[in-house]
């Protein structure tokens, strides 16, 4: 099983999806038991190649190469390293758990939406999983399709704005991405005899050739098609409309996985093929990240819906993730690495958190809530236990990452500054106030809405679905290193590629 490893990975929910749209429409229950199964399955892959990744080898591993368009040298090319690892388990371990928050608010076109959750994270893994920019591409294309009909079909009032405005910001940075793509295999042809190449560890090895001005044009095309993902500030507008209208299932694959395409893309592409021009650019998109991180802040402590509340503060999360990015220090990109699984396992929750109160009243507005602990015990523990994970307390999964992040942009010689640690670190004060201020209003207090007092606590299923992410966040707040391991070979690659050594072509051509 090994040899395919990938491929089963990749191809089952593609398979499993295609199958469910072949059920009858009255067998809505066969297809969420159905979908529900396949994702558990692809979750199971994914466990298999975790007990058998290699943490000692510094190489991809589980590499398949099966050519694919040969006149163009376009292959099947997939493998991981431990950056990837991590991703594609967040990637299989959020799936059935969307899956399953959607069982009963989910009634209309029941298949359809299934099939689409298994699409789309056919195209998340394949961006996790491909070595060829072209095969790359491809996935973080096909991503957008089933995304889009998500949140346009089983999303809010104002569906379609918001799945139309997703679409067309993604769509205009992934175009100046293909561009770039295009430009590196004719690059790579003039150096190859001829020969069309947009194979990644290649590239690795001609990269360094490319003139220093056209590393910056390209390190550009590369880095906004990823800063509109992040999303990065001034390119987030369209994260809140697509997070506010989305279903709750939608939301937690949305900020749990889809936005760490963006910072992981910066880290696979943009460093390791343009080093030079990160240099350059290193200190620009960390002013924007702090920016994002104080902006992201102050906009969600003014917001009176919960889920536009939560959309804003992962603006604040990510720009944390970015700039240790380009810290360009191993602690700052070890930061980053676990602070993306740490915002998809704790915003994640919060999603889901928010949408279980929002099928009980049918408002997310914190003014229509107040003393919910009265008659939701439940839920506001395990909301406490949320709210202060995301808010960065130490003992829990988001106090790790940022503590890194912080001490990487400290020790930053790319960033040679002490003020963008300094000012972001502001964000975290102001991530306490803004959940603490929801939390307060929402938990405490006395119930001065009639509604408010008939609202039944969790169900043994949703309390079931929060305790497999809570597990995590506590797991990694107390013991780190169980995961930060994994990427520690690739966040080393990462600087030592920075600073002009060639281990990263090791790391990937065997």
């Amino acid at each position: 099983m090994q040899l395919h490893l990938l491929s089963y990975l990749i191809l089952t929910p593609l398979v499993g999806g295609f199958l469910l749209l072949f059920l009858k429409k009255e067998q809505e229950a066969i297809a969420k038991q159905l979908g529900l199964a396949i994702s558990i399955g692809v979750f199971v892959i994914s466990l298999f190649a975790y007990f058998q990744f290699d943490v000692t080898k510094t190489e991809m591993q589980f590499v398949e190469i099966i050519p694919w368009i040969s006149a163009l040298n376009i292959s099947w090319h997939i493998g991981i390293d431990g950056l990837s690892l991590l991703l594609v388990l967040l990637t299989t371990f959020l799936t059935p758990i969307a899956l399953l928050s959607s069982w009963n608010s989910i009634t209309k076109n029941v298949k359809q939406f299934v099939a689409m959750m298994l699409f789309l994270e056919v195209g998340m893994l394949g961006v996790f999983c491909a070595l060829d920019l072209f095969l790359f591409y491809i996935f973080w294309e096909a991503m957008l399709i089933p995304m889009y009909f998500i949140i346009g079909i089983w999303g809010g009032e104002q569906r379609v704005y918001a799945a139309v405005k997703f679409f067309l910001f993604t769509m205009f940075g992934s175009l100046l991405m293909l561009v770039a793509i295009l430009w590196l295999g004719y690059y790579s042809s003039t150096m190859t005899n001829g020969i069309f190449n947009v194979n990644y560890s290649e590239l690795l090895k001609v990269a360094p050739s490319i003139p220093a001005t056209i590393q910056l044009w390209l390190f550009a095309a590369f880095a906004l098609s990823f800063a509109i993902k992040v999303p990065l500030f001034p390119f987030h507008t369209w994260l809140p409309d697509a997070h506010v209208q989305a279903p709750t299932a939608g939301s937690v694959i949305l900020a749990g996985v889809l936005l760490k395409m963006g910072t992981y893309g910066m880290l696979r592409f943009c460093i390791p093929l343009f080093p030079q021009a990160t240099i350059t650019f290193a200190p620009y998109l960390s002013m924007l990240a702090v920016f994002g991180i104080i902006y992201g802040a102050l906009v969600s402590m003014v917001q009176p819906d919960m889920k536009k509340l939560v959309a804003y503060s992962s603006v604040s999360h990510l720009g944390f993730v970015v700039l240790g990015i380009f810290s360009g220090t191993e602690e700052g990109i070890q930061g980053a690495t676990i602070q993306m699984i740490n915002h998809g396992l704790s915003t994640g929750c919060l999603f889901l958190l928010v949408g279980m109160i929002y099928d009980r009243r049918h408002t997310r507005m914190i003014s229509e809530f107040g003393g919910i602990a009265k008659v939701m015990p439940i839920f506001a523990t395990l909301f406490m236990i949320v709210t202060l994970s995301s808010a960065g307390l130490p003992g829990l999964n988001g106090f790790v990452g940022e503590f890194l992040i912080l001490l990487g942009a400290f020790k930053s010689t790319l960033l040679a500054n002490k003020a963008y640690a300094i000012l972001s670190a502001s964000g975290v004060i102001l991530a306490a106030v803004y959940l603490l201020w929801m939390y307060q209003r929402v938990i405490f207090g006395n119930i001065t809405n009639e509604k408010n007092k008939s609202l039944s606590d969790l169900s043994f299923r949703e309390i079931f679905i929060l305790a497999l992410p809570l597990i995590f966040i506590v797991w990694i707040g107390l013991y780190p290193s169980t995961f930060m391991k994994l990427s520690a070979s690739s966040s080393k690659a990462v600087v030592e590629r920075i600073h002009g050594t060639s281990n990263l072509v090791e790391h990937t051509s065997k």
